[in-house]
C-alpha cells in the first residue's frame, strides 16, 4: 500500500516537470537582424523651432562708399561773441581835400548872443509869473504857495491835496525861514503849516508828525512858551500848529480859520537839464 502511494506521487511530479518543459520550449524568441532597407522619400517640412541664442559677433566688414550729401539742417543758435582781434594795417593816405570857405563868425555870434538875451528875458518872465502873479516861493526841490482863503485845519489840508500838494512841512531851518519871510511879505502874522500833535507817549511828552504822517526829524522851531509847556499834552482842539512871522511854531485850535501854505514837489526833468 505504501509503495503504491509513492508511485502516485512520483508520477504526479514527473507530469508537472514535463508540462513545465513544454511551456518553456513554446516561448517566441526574436530572430536575427535583417538587411538594411531602402531610403524612404523626404518627409514634409516640420514646424519652426524656437530662436536659438545669438551667435558671436562677426568680423568687421570693409568701409562702404561715402553716401550722398543730405538736406541742409536748421540754423543753430548764435555763438558767444569772440575776442576782439588785433588792429589791422594802416590804410593808404587819402587824397587832399578841397579848401574850405571863410566863416562869417561875427554874424553867428550876434545871433547866438541875441538868443541868450531872449532866453534870459523868458526866464525872468517865468520867474515874474511864479513869484508875482502866482505868488509862489521855491527851493531846489519844492514850490510854496500861500493861500489867502481862511479855512479850518482839516479844510486847509484837503484844499492843498486838491491842488496836488500838501500843507507845507518846514523840515529844515532854511525852509522854515523862507516860509516865515513869505508870511511877513504878504502882511500876515500867522498861517497853518503841515505839523500836527498826537497823544502823549510813555514819557508823558506829546509827539508830533508832519502832514505826510512822517515824524519830526531833528528840526523843530517851537516858541519859548511852547518849549516851557512841552510837558503838557495839548487838547484835541489845540493839536494843530501855526507858523508865525518870527519863524516860531505854536499850537492853535484846529477849528480856527486862517490862511495856510501849500507845498508842491518840482517835477524832475530828464537829462539833468
Amino acid at each position: 500500500m505504501m509503495v503504491l502511494l509513492e508511485l502516485c506521487v512520483f508520477a504526479a511530479v514527473f507530469n508537472y516537470i514535463s508540462a513545465s518543459t513544454e511551456v518553456c520550449t513554446n516561448t517566441l524568441l526574436p530572430g536575427a537582424k535583417g538587411d538594411q532597407g531602402e531610403i524612404g522619400e523626404e518627409g514634409d517640412q516640420g514646424k519652426l523651432g524656437k530662436n536659438g541664442p545669438a551667435g558671436l559677433s562677426g568680423v568687421l566688414g570693409e568701409k562702404g562708399l561715402r553716401g550722398e550729401v543730405g538736406h541742409t539742417g536748421k540754423m543753430g543758435p548764435v555763438g558767444d561773441k569772440g575776442n576782439k582781434g588785433g588792429a589791422g594795417l594802416g590804410g593808404p593816405t587819402g587824397l587832399k581835400g578841397k579848401p574850405g570857405t571863410t566863416c562869417d563868425c561875427g554874424r553867428y555870434r550876434k545871433v547866438v548872443g541875441q538868443l541868450d538875451v531872449n532866453v534870459g528875458k523868458l526866464r525872468n518872465a517865468v520867474k515874474f509869473v511864479k513869484n508875482v502873479v502866482l505868488g509862489l516861493k521855491e527851493t531846489e526841490e519844492r514850490y510854496y504857495l500861500l493861500v489867502k482863503e481862511p479855512k479850518r485845519f482839516r479844510e486847509a489840508s484837503m484844499n492843498c491835496k486838491l491842488r496836488g500838494g500838501t500843507l507845507a512841512m518846514p523840515k529844515t531851518s532854511n525852509t522854515n525861514r523862507l516860509m516865515a519871510e513869505y508870511v511877513s511879505q504878504t502882511g500876515l502874522t500867522r498861517v497853518y503849516i503841515g505839523v500836527l500833535a498826537q497823544s502823549k507817549d510813555t514819557n508823558g511828552t506829546s509827539t508830533h508828525v508832519y502832514a505826510d504822517s512822517s515824524p519830526l526829524q531833528g528840526f523843530a522851531a517851537w516858541s519859548q512858551e511852547e518849549e516851557l509847556n512841552s510837558k503838557v499834552s495839548p487838547t484835541t482842539n489845540s493839536s494843530c500848529v501855526e507858523l508865525l512871522t518870527t519863524g516860531a511854531w505854536s499850537h492853535v485850535e484846529c477849528e480856527a480859520t486862517m490862511f495856510f501854505i501849500c507845498e508842491f514837489p518840482k517835477s524832475r526833468r530828464r537829462g539833468g537839464g
